[in-house]
């Protein structure tokens, strides 16, 4: 197969002169092709020279080597070599347990890994896979991918636009372009330039690869195919943009690299003070050593924090939130502001009719979407539309000039056609006008379709008794011009006052809303045919309709705990800056009169930029450029961003937030896939209970940390005093091996499944620098450390001054041990508050569990002969066993005391 020598595509500059280039012929001439297209031979040539019209594909590191990254972590270090110690010691169960940890770990990043490139995976699914051309002046189809600039494309309502052209020819054509602007609605297209510097929602006389033609017809030339393409520049920024590190794995990471430097400096320390100093037998020296370092190091920290994390996963499924990586679950909890995109996130993305202008009164319209249910009020009182003649005509006109129909699907109403035209039958439903039974009664004869250029749709409709009338639905000043009366409340009909109803289509219109006017025109009931001239004059304003993509109603709500929380919310999306400023305010958004555009951030510099985005909270019309610019300038700032969207313009943006969340019910699998985070239900208000969730998993990350480093530290001082003071061990090697292995897992796994504090919510997002080793846990670590030390020698020492065996003595300091860390658990609960409330006493299902399960084991080491003899244990007296829970009850009862004066002072 012979080489393509691809090349780029027409470049910004000369795409620009072909949208700001009114004369067609001048566009044929500069892509070197005619009215009748392409030959085959010139088309083959250009694909040799220009390339496949796909995106290229991203070289990818192999299996092995993406595995063997996996390995490539300090900490996944020290665990190995606590498997070699462990080996050398023949503690095989040891060595299994935590080369176990080490290779789920790396399986599990491993699976994980890779989503970036399918994020380009993804967008290549979007582009059309065949494609219709005029090739030697004859209409054929070929694949997609054959396609080159100065292909003439023949589009139709359901095609998908295979590459970015520029419209020659256009009869009611409208392309669905939400994946690439976040627009709701369709695009009305027409052949007409544009501005240089139109954005992209503005560039009208333009189709774009991977969108949707929705209705009409078109001819267009191929300006730019393959990654030259709006969709191929999307999927070349996020080749580009780098993944940032989530704030868990970054403090994870600076604390195995102290917490490795610090075991190893004791170690050798120990190491050479025990040989030179007090002349220790080196290999004994060694093996205590050795004791000593796996004593220290957390070895099954790294499987809690997964296990931690995975019960994170599946609370926030149940919130409706899919995680597809694990740690972005933490990050969501450290967010600081959220910039969120507008349409199907903060609206429903279905269109509403809420406002009706008739003669003299303007009535106001509720409901849910496409649902044909609502109540209808005028100045805030609910009337019943029967009351109001001319309601029921404008509602008559929205049914029969309308070609969408209303279906229910699964409880839910959904559009067949425009999604403009289903919420005009929604509206005519609220007010008591039957899509089917006008229509039936109404036979429609012949129709004037949709065009950009005459902006209004007319139907002629026939009626049982031999009436004949024109209904017309367009732009307001399209149809103000074609009328000279209007419709009075009564059903008569008086001279136009067109000032008026210009001046409340703009007040409506400044609310964000998409205003439509209707009008009808009775003409003799023998016509059958409808022409234009039929219409231009002579006709009788109905009256006018306001569209909006209604906010959710929930997502009022959450905004409001997002602002409780400490977290900024922030609109960016690529609709009109009307628009988001009138959802802003419905919202709840803070400075919702400060809109930025697109345009005026290709003003600001970077500094510029930086000082902008912290006081400006809606942005409109921007582009992929745009949102990845903003995201950036906000992490400039130090804040943890999460980024929500659902089309592909968001990817970039996704992909480069510290918490990417994608639309799960609406959003393109490029979003998706860009994404660590997918909202199933495609609901802001499921962020932020995914917020509240993600606290939860740090919280109880901390409160596993917290608890695992003071007992590590505790169990390792022991050896480390005995050491230095050449003392007998009061827990012998085997024994420390036995609690790292079975108690301290289990009892740590029990804090990953606590709930929710009480408010969670209430609290100001961490500091993004904020290291899990802060002083308050360096201080608790000190403090518990003393009090496993004192615990463990002082009963230790009392069983040696009874006259016990040092065996039985060890029993009762291992058995000690693990009962102040059962008390340590109980306490380290509730890190916010009190542990000294019943809720804290009783705790969960879950701690009971490994409680007990905790206390089966030490009651089989320490009483069954068979485990006795492994673990050089004895049977302890009854006295002593409460002795040993006293000890418990001590420990707890300190460590309380302290919580309770370190709060109540920074209370103060």
């Amino acid at each position: 197969m012979q080489k393509l020598a691809v090349k780029q595509d027409t470049g910004a500059e000369e795409k620009q002169i072909l949208w700001h280039t009114s004369s067609i012929e001048q566009v044929l001439k500069k892509l070197g092709t005619n009215p009748a297209g392409l030959t085959q031979k010139e088309a083959e040539s250009r694909v040799l020279t220009h390339g496949l019209n796909r995106m290229p594909k991203q070289e990818k590191r192999s299996a092995i080597h993406r595995f063997l990254l996996h390995f490539n972590n300090i900490l996944i270090y020290v665990l190995l070599g606590s498997a070699l110690i462990t080996a050398f010691l023949n503690h095989w169960i040891d060595t299994s347990v935590i080369l176990a940890v080490v290779f789920t770990n790396a399986i599990i990043g491993f699976i994980q890994e890779g989503n970036a490139e399918k994020a380009m995976d993804a967008i290549h699914e979007l582009l059309a896979p065949h494609a219709s051309v005029l090739r030697d002046g004859m209409r054929q189809s070929i694949a997609g991918e054959m396609l080159v600039p100065g292909d003439i494309v023949l589009l139709e309502a359901g095609d998908k636009v295979p590459a970015d052209i520029r419209l020659l020819s256009a009869h009611g054509l409208s392309i669905q372009e939400a994946i690439l602007t976040g627009e709701s609605v369709p695009v009305d297209k027409d052949c007409s330039c544009v501005a240089m510097d139109a954005p992209l929602g503005e560039r009208s006389c333009l189709g774009f690869s991977g969108t949707l033609v929705t209705a009409g017809q078109g001819k267009g030339v191929v300006v730019t195919t393959g990654a030259s393409t709006e969709i191929g520049r999307i999927s070349g920024l996020i080749s580009k943009v780098e993944t940032l590190t989530t704030p868990l794995v970054k403090q994870m990471n600076v604390f195995a690299k102290w917490l490795t430097v610090l075991i190893l400096a004791i170690a050798i320390l120990l190491l050479l003070f025990g040989y030179f100093v007090d002349h220790y037998d080196f290999t004994e020296l060694f093996m205590a050593v050795v004791g000593l370092s796996v004593a220290a190091i957390p070895e099954g920290l790294p499987a809690i924090l997964t296990i931690t994390l995975a019960i994170g996963v599946k609370a926030m499924a149940s919130q409706n939130a899919i995680v597809r990586r694990l740690p972005a679950i933490e990050t969501l909890g450290s967010v600081s502001v959220i910039c969120t995109d507008k349409t199907g996130t903060l609206t429903l993305n279905e269109m509403m009719v809420t406002s009706a202008l008739v003669h003299q009164s303007v009535f106001t319209l509720e409901g849910a979407g496409y649902q044909p249910k609502g109540l209808l009020k005028l100045n805030d009182k609910v009337v019943s539309p029967f009351e109001h003649v001319a309601l029921g005509e404008i509602a008559r006109a929205a049914v029969l000039c309308n070609d969408a129909e209303l279906r229910e699907r699964e409880g839910a109403w959904v559009v067949e056609g425009d999604p403009m035209e289903g919420a005009l039958l929604a509206f005519a439903a609220k007010c008591g006008v039957g899509a089917q039974g006008e229509q039936n009664t109404w036979r429609r004869v012949d129709t004037i379709p949709f065009d950009a250029k005459h902006r209004f749709m007319a139907t002629l409709n026939h009626s049982p008794d031999n009436r004949a009338s024109v209904f017309i639905k367009g732009a307001p000043e399209r149809v103000l011009a074609m009328c000279n009366k209007q419709r009075k409340a009564d059903g008569g009909s008086e001279r136009l006052e067109e000032a008026y109803w210009r001046k409340t289509a703009d007040g409506i219109a400044s609310l964000g809303q998409r205003v439509l006017a209707f009008a009808v025109k009775d003409i003799p009931n023998e016509d059958m045919q409808l022409n234009h001239a039929d219409v231009e004059g002579g006709c009788t304003l109905l009256g006018m309709v306001g569209l909006i993509d209604p906010p959710r109603a929930e997502a009022i709500t959450a905004i409001g705990e997002c602002h409780d929380a400490g977290i900024r919310v922030k609109m960016i999306t690529g609709d009109h800056g009307a628009t988001a400023a009138a959802i802003a305010k419905q919202i709840g958004l803070k400075n919702p009169n400060k809109v930025l555009t697109g345009n005026d951030l290709d003003t600001f510099d970077d500094a510029k930029l930086k000082e902008e985005v912290l006081d400006c909270d809606i942005f409109a019309r921007t582009s992929p450029e745009h949102k990845l610019r903003l995201v950036m300038a906000l992490q400039s700032h130090g804040m943890t961003v999460a980024m929500t969207g659902d089309g592909v313009n968001d990817a970039p943006a996704l992909k480069r937030a510290d918490a990417g969340i994608a639309m799960g019910k609406k959003g393109s699998e490029a979003a998706k896939e860009a994404a660590e985070l997918v909202l199933a239900d495609d609901n802001f208000a499921s962020i932020a209970a995914a917020v509240q969730e993600g606290r939860t998993v740090y919280d109880n990350i901390k409160k596993v940390i917290s608890w695992t480093l003071p007992t590590n530290a505790g169990e390792a001082s022991t050896i480390l005093v005995a050491m230095l003071f050449g003392m007998t061990l009061p827990i012998t090697p085997v024994q420390i091996l036995w609690v790292n292995l079975i108690t301290a897992v289990t009892l740590g796994i029990a804090l990953a499944f606590e709930p929710t504090e009480k408010n969670t919510m209430r609290r100001a997002p961490r500091p993004q620098e904020e290291p899990l080793l802060t002083g308050e846990l360096v201080w608790h670590i000190v403090l518990v450390a003393a009090l496993f030390l004192g615990g463990v020698f002082g009963i230790y020492s009392y069983a040696i001054e009874r006259g016990y065996s040092v065996e039985l003595a060890r029993t009762i300091a291992l058995n000690t041990l693990v009962v102040m860390e059962i008390f340590h658990l109980f306490f380290i609960r509730n890190i916010y508050s009190t542990s000294l409330t019943w809720e804290a006493i009783r705790g969960t299902r879950i701690v009971w569990i490994v409680v007990i399960t905790v206390t089966l084991a030490q009651f089989a080491i320490t009483y069954i002969p068979l485990l006795q003899g492994i673990f050089e244990t004895r049977a302890i007296p009854f006295f002593d066993g409460l002795l040993i829970i006293g000890t418990g009850l001590t420990l707890f009862a300190i460590v309380e005391i302290e919580k309770q004066v370190r709060l109540n002072l920074k209370a103060r």
